[in-house]
């Protein structure tokens, strides 16, 4: 199963809005849902990262 790059831009860009929408909860609410979602912002910085490393190593 080949992904295009097109394909893989928007689930890229999909995580970074959800990113995004995690930050601006978290600024927001504060100490409450950072102990929810705390967690879930470095596990989205993580497989941003690894899409990006399958990506350019071609085993997407």
């Amino acid at each position: 199963m080949a992904l295009d790059v097109e394909d893989l831009l928007k689930i890229v860009l999909l995580l970074v809005i959800v990113w995004l929408v995690v930050e601006i909860v978290t600024g927001v609410l504060d100490f409450t849902i950072w102990l929810i979602a705390g967690p879930l912002k470095g596990l989205i910085g993580v497989v941003i990262v690894v899409l990006i490393v399958l990506w350019l190593t071609d085993n997407l």
